[in-house]
């Protein structure tokens, strides 16, 4: 990776550490597969990060490593600590309550109430992210990917980063680590809507076998159930490695394998490009599902933000596309809506405080339009940045996803955030679901900001509704498929 103006936050405090001599922060086992297969957007933080103690890793009383320890821990010991943001914001919210209120007033963040829902603990981050924040602008989003990439892969647990072992003895049940990782990935390239490369992540979960085996592990899918995920990011920002975390929980969670989709962000891209690289990525998953066990009926699609908008017009298009809205775009936009014909529908969608509407304002966007970790300047910039060169105009089907037909839309679970400026457009969306007759459920997560997932491994109450999410979603798919089962027997 180039060398980089940008400083994360993780970056500064891996220099505090390291200027501080607090090189034993965070010490953990070894995690091999992590060191292996470092992203680009940690090999900003190498840099930076403080060298660990190796003696203090193998050994802490200089015995020599058992057969087993060698076994599980052969790889080469990592020097590093990419993830202290993680562990930095997590520790925080350990400190006592009338610390964390202290430091809340200190920094003049918002009081409880303000928002009511809020623990000091999450006013606390968003007080520190309204003294840090810069306002966006266009000539600055390449930094801002880096920047925002860098502290969002940091704030992640460095847990989801451990593939499962591979090694000759991993297969063998003593050999085994206890509650070790289950979910594997691998990046794989495939064609954008251009017929460029196009970079997807998917994830599988590994089946539980017992006993002697020197046999590779097989899959687990048992629901035959794929997700197809869109990142969010206001179309500009983000990538597979800043929502890993995530897609990798609802692998873990379900059972379901997930693949993840690296779109082209605008505003080199502009709308609708993003649109219809995920229309290519779901085709090239309707064509490859058996490959993870998965029926092409039983597709399921989510995304969060921007991703979310992505899901509900994927959706809408392959279930019910728009030839005149496609003829705009001349001989390729010609080209998708044949495409979008042989496709099957998805099965269900779940988007996550979604863009559903990019014209009509609604309370929330007066109500929590500022201060927040989403404010009325960044949706600015992002829309701007997406649709000021579109070849499409501003109120088009292709853009906003209420503006076409969603009379035949499939079964959709929409999560909103309380404390989000993009809150009452979810809302707007699922009422709209309704009047048609949709099968559809709305879950409100109290307390929340735009982008709470991003926080779900270092905030106990956002990590807990992240994980009820996930699951209410497998349990509104798995009764769809029971129901499915009934009707055909």
């Amino acid at each position: 990776m180039p060398n980089s103006t940008v400083l994360s936050i993780n970056t500064l405090l891996n220099k505090a550490v390291r200027s501080l001599k607090l090189t034993a922060l965070a010490q953990e086992k070894p995690e091999s597969a992590r060191d292996s297969s470092l992203n680009s957007h940690e090999l900003e933080n190498l840099q930076t990060l403080p060298i660990k103690n190796a003696e203090f890793i193998i050994s802490t009383d200089d015995k020599p490593l058992s057969i087993k320890d060698k076994a599980l821990y052969y790889n080469l010991i990592t020097s590093y600590q990419p993830h202290l943001l993680h562990y930095a914001m997590k520790g925080i919210g350990c400190l006592p309550e009338s610390v964390l209120e202290s430091l809340v007033g200190y920094l003049d963040g918002p009081t409880a109430k303000q928002y009511e829902h809020v623990d000091a603990h999450l006013r606390l981050i968003l007080a520190v992210n309204s003294k840090l924040k810069t306002p966006l602008h266009l000539v600055d989003m390449v930094e801002l990917r880096k920047r925002f990439a860098a502290d969002v892969v940091a704030m992640q647990a460095p847990t989801v980063w451990q593939q499962p072992s591979s090694t000759l003895f991993s297969s063998i049940k003593p050999f085994t680590k206890k509650d070790g990782p289950t979910v594997e990935w691998e990046d794989k390239t495939i064609a954008n809507a251009d017929d460029g490369d196009m970079t997807i992540r998917c994830y599988q979960k590994q089946a539980n076998t017992a006993g002697f085996s020197f046999k590779k592990k097989s899959k687990y899918n048992p629901d035959e159930t794929v997700m197809l995920f869109f990142h969010g990011g206001g179309f500009c920002i983000g990538d597979v490695d800043t929502h890993h975390e995530f897609c990798h929980a609802v692998c873990e969670q379900t059972g379901w394998p997930v693949v993840s989709v690296d779109y082209r962000l605008a505003p080199e891209y502009p709308a609708p490009t993003a649109l219809r690289d995920c229309i290519a990525a779901y085709g090239w998953l309707a064509e490859n599902c058996q490959a993870f066990g998965a029926l092409p009926s039983r597709i399921v699609l989510a995304g969060d933000s921007a991703g979310g908008g992505l899901s509900t017009m994927v959706a809408q298009q392959v279930i019910t596309p728009t030839a005149e809205a496609w003829q705009d775009l001349g001989i390729n936009g010609q080209k998708t809506f044949e495409i979008l014909q042989r496709m099957p529908s998805p099965m269900a969608q779940m988007p996550l405080y979604p863009v559903t509407d990019v014209e009509n304002d609604y309370p929330s966007w007066e109500l929590y339009g500022e201060g927040l970790l989403l404010d009325h300047a960044d949706v600015a910039v992002f829309d701007a940045a997406c649709l000021e060169n579109s070849p499409l105009p501003r109120q088009h089907i292709l853009t906003s996803p209420m503006l076409g037909n969603n009379s035949q839309i499939c079964p959709t679970y929409i999560v909103a955030a309380e404390l989000d400026v993009l809150r009452d457009e979810a809302f707007a969306y699922a009422k709209q679901l309704e009047h048609y007759g949709v099968a559809v459920e709305t879950y409100t997560v109290y307390g929340a900001p735009h982008g709470f997932i991003h926080f779900m491994s270092v905030h106990q109450g956002l990590g807990q509704e992240t994980h009820h999410i996930i699951n209410n979603f497998a349990s509104f798919v798995r009764e769809i498929i029971s129901t499915q089962d009934l009707l055909a027997a």
